[in-house]
């Protein structure tokens, strides 16, 4: 039996690589604290691949209370200075005090909106938007969406959350349907 059709960008010697793409990415999130991980996790992947992130992620969820916005919020000095020490994650000053602050803004708009699930769904109407990826061609790095939620989080004191990254949290969480027509999850997601 061939093996399915996948998105371009799925590297098939990585089978971690392949079950996150199988199982994860598009799939529409509405669990805060799923919302804050992957939140967390694109701003870490500024400038690097997804793949070295990914690697991390188990690293990650130990160093950051397993994505408790409340308990990130309220990491001091020390922490971060622990945190800038662990070498199973990515050690980058702005990216560690951008998550710590992140967290404080989250909660935030937890509180505004009842939870980040609702305020977040609300730049898509509440449903995801489904794309037309025929070739690499024809994929995208932002949005009006992702501009405008990127505009409104900045706005809230958020940080490391520009239009690009918040496109990429919206592919990772479902918001957006970006995996091509001919891959076997387009469909299912």
């Amino acid at each position: 039996m061939p093996a399915p059709c996948r998105c371009h960008w799925v590297d098939l010697s990585k089978p971690d690589y392949i079950a996150y793409h199988d199982t994860e990415w598009g799939v529409p999130v509405y669990d805060d604290n799923t919302l804050f991980e992957f939140l967390t996790l694109e701003a870490a992947q500024a400038g690097l691949s997804w793949y070295t992130v990914l690697k991390k992620r188990d690293n990650y969820r130990a160093a950051f209370a397993y994505f408790d916005p409340a308990k990130v919020a309220a990491f001091n000095k020390t922490k971060a200075a622990e945190l800038l020490q662990n070498s199973g994650i990515i050690r980058n000053r702005l990216k560690i005090a951008a998550a710590i602050n992140n967290a404080a803004r989250f909660l935030e708009v937890q509180a505004a909106f009842g939870s980040f699930s609702a305020y977040q769904w609300r730049f898509v109407n509440g449903t995801p938007q489904q794309n037309y990826i025929v070739s690499p061609a024809d994929n995208r790095a932002t949005s009006p969406e992702s501009e405008a939620m990127s505009k409104d989080l900045k706005k809230r004191g958020f940080t490391f959350i520009g239009s690009t990254i918040i496109y990429a949290h919206m592919q990772a969480c479902g918001m957006v349907n970006d995996h091509h027509v001919d891959c076997f999850r387009y469909q299912q997601v």
